[in-house]
């Protein structure tokens, strides 16, 4: 005679609920590893176009990153190469003139989301500021003929951020959402 406390014999492809929760925080986990990455890399670019610096030496390692006046030529460069409708314009026309604000502009903004992201509040916002930031360099190297994964690398993990909810896991997002009654914190 069966105990009715066992449970029920495993077919191939279930999974126990234990299981299953496991596996959702270890998603939630690499998601939060994603998310603090993602907003590293803009926190330290928001931090190299705040003083003027370029260059990262830690150890052997040396790289650098992109400080504004590199940012506005930059722009100045690809653009002139561009062919998508309406682009060129809104950047020869809008942006370079005024780059001095659009310059601090991004800086803060690079800042701002990198932090948000990093400490996991209002991830999925931040998250999607940091995908426009980044696509729109891709529409900007769009006609340049780079290397094809040259810029989805940094524009779709932002993508994917901006649809979970990462900052439940590490983040604010999921303490400020625990600390609620009944009102779920828009993250």
């Amino acid at each position: 005679m069966s105990n009715q406390s066992e449970s029920a014999p495993s077919t191939p492809g279930s999974r126990a609920p234990t299981e299953q929760v496991l596996d959702a925080l270890s998603l939630g986990r690499g998601l939060a590893v994603l998310r603090v990455f993602v907003g590293l890399i803009a926190f330290s670019n928001g931090l190299a176009k705040l003083f003027s610096f370029r260059a990262i030496e830690i150890g052997p390692y040396a790289s650098s990153l992109i400080d504004r006046s590199e940012a506005r030529e930059i722009l100045s460069l690809e653009i002139g190469r561009n062919d998508l409708p309406l682009l060129p314009t809104l950047v020869n026309d809008v942006i370079l003139p005024a780059y001095e604000t659009f310059g601090w502009l991004l800086t803060f903004t690079e800042l701002g989301v990198g932090a948000l992201l990093i400490l996991g509040l209002m991830s999925r916002g931040a998250a999607l500021v940091a995908f426009a930031l980044h696509f729109f360099l891709q529409l900007v190297y769009f006609s340049s003929g780079r290397f094809a994964f040259e810029q989805p690398h940094e524009w779709v993990p932002p993508l994917i951020l901006a649809f979970v909810a990462s900052g439940m896991v590490w983040g604010l997002d999921g303490r400020l959402d625990r600390n609620r009654d009944g009102a779920r914190w828009p993250c």
